[in-house]
């Protein structure tokens, strides 16, 4: 597989870490709900169902094992958000992490967004080494001196201390949602970011926390006239006034805020027609989208339904230019998944640093990459079986019917419970996190 380098086909991924309890019986508050990299890759971010936030961040190479890169070790650890309760509409709100998103890096301090349902906060990561001493008004311990007792003036000094890492929150975005937060998405002015529930998108100022703008609104007028929903939005990469957002009907709409203060009328729309032959009582619900990612270069973006991923040239909307089937052989087990529920699963997906490599994830802890330029596709699993140190991840391959081959494993056995709905890519280099219910592997590419 072509990774973030590119240019070869042949990466070979090996295991790395893995983070998180092995206990079969998983604590609620233990799952995780987001995963995301930071602009250089030095740091990890991992959101989960209790309202924490757990940092990592890569060691440096050592000298020693240069072919070894540098593992990830906990940073900081925080509670984001905590449960609340809505008394004018009985409603609680619970304290899961929906999404995170770095803000790119601007001084030595880091900053992130992270969300609920309701609430978005930015928080401030920063590190401390130095402490000062030696104060005229107030002891070491903090209490002040009495003004009799000061005869001489000290001037104070900066002392080394043990590293601290400091969460801090700066300012939080409240009220301005009437339905669950799914997406949200910084700017690349960097100066403002949105953020979209099922019905409305909002924008926001960095600095300004106490209002916000709607710029889209596709609430009817009678809720029983609703068709669809937004399930994801995402600012263009390097366009400060294009984003799109996806509906559960299957179209990506593309907005231009020069256009209008309020974007309900779009300037594209990509859809693609649907196959007949394909058309079931399941056809509404496996093509609602639950991603939209645009490619690094902003020329393409990328989005994920139910048993598929497809690539778009924001250039033409009539049809996808690439279309990769993730999991095909569960389109004979839609009833059973819709029983189960399993056929509303919001899988994410991700692009690799040089947009030639796609990944996205499937049940059974499976996770699928399709190389764009090789026309290649392969399935790896995140299991506890592979994670021996260095040890080479292995092909895995789903039976579909007749004769099972040696290797592979059968449809009927896959394991439902087990699924891998959040992933992210390193932005330099060939090194993924993967999300399996309360644990996070992450993998590289292996080097000679």
């Amino acid at each position: 597989m072509a990774g973030a380098g590119g240019g070869n086909s042949d990466v070979q991924w090996c295991f790395s870490q893995v983070k998180g309890a092995i206990d079969d019986d998983v604590a609620e508050a233990d799952i995780i709900s987001t995963v995301e990299f930071n602009h250089s890759g030095e740091l990890l971010a991992t959101g989960d169902k209790g309202g924490r936030v757990v940092i990592f961040q890569q060691e440096p190479e050592t000298k020693n094992q240069p072919q070894c890169r540098g593992e990830y070790n906990v940073y900081s650890t925080f509670q984001s958000h905590e449960p609340e309760f809505d008394y004018l509409k009985s409603l609680e709100i619970e304290e899961k992490i929906n999404k995170i998103r770095w803000l790119p890096q601007k001084n030595a301090a880091q900053f992130l967004l992270s969300t609920n349902d309701k609430t978005i906060k930015l928080w401030k990561i920063s590190e401390r080494d130095k402490r000062p001493e030696g104060y005229n008004l107030k002891e070491e311990d903090g209490r002040y001196r009495d003004l009799n007792t000061v005869t001489t003036l000290r001037v104070p000094v900066f002392r080394p201390m043990d590293l601290m890492v400091e969460a801090s929150p700066r300012r939080v975005f409240a009220n301005a949602h009437t339905y669950h937060i799914n997406s949200i998405s910084v700017n690349s002015d960097c100066e403002t970011y949105l953020s979209a529930d099922d019905l409305r998108i909002n924008l926001w100022n960095l600095e300004i926390n106490d209002r916000s703008f709607n710029i889209v609104d596709i609430k009817p007028a009678n809720m029983e006239e609703l068709t669809e929903v937004i399930t994801a939005a995402e600012f263009h990469p390097n366009q400060c006034n294009t984003f799109v957002y996806s509906s559960s009907k299957g179209t990506i709409r593309l907005c231009d805020m020069r256009a209008s203060a309020l974007c309900d009328q779009h300037a594209k729309q990509f859809e693609e027609p649907e196959d007949p032959n394909n058309r079931s009582f399941f056809s509404e619900i496996i093509s609602s989208i639950s991603d939209v990612k645009f490619s690094h270069s902003g020329r393409y973006m990328m989005t994920r339904d139910y048993l598929s991923v497809k690539i778009w040239d924001l250039n033409m909307e009539s049809r996808p230019v690439e279309t990769y089937q993730v999991h095909e052989y569960l389109r004979s087990k839609l009833c059973s998944l819709y029983e189960n529920d399993c056929i509303f699963d919001k899988f994410e997906c991700c692009w690799n640093g040089n947009d030639s490599v796609v990944m996205t994830g499937s049940y059974n802890n499976f996770f699928r990459m399709f190389d764009r330029g090789y026309r290649q596709d392969v399935t790896l699993e995140a299991s506890r079986e592979n994670s021996k140190p260095r040890s080479v991840l292995k092909p895995r391959k789903v039976s579909t019917g007749g004769k099972r081959k040696k290797d592979e494993i059968s449809v009927d056995s896959l394991d439902f419970n087990k699924k891998i709905l959040h992933t992210a890519w390193h932005p330099l280099d060939n090194i993924i996190a993967v999300a399996t219910t309360n644990n996070l592997y992450i993998f590289q590419e292996k080097l000679n």
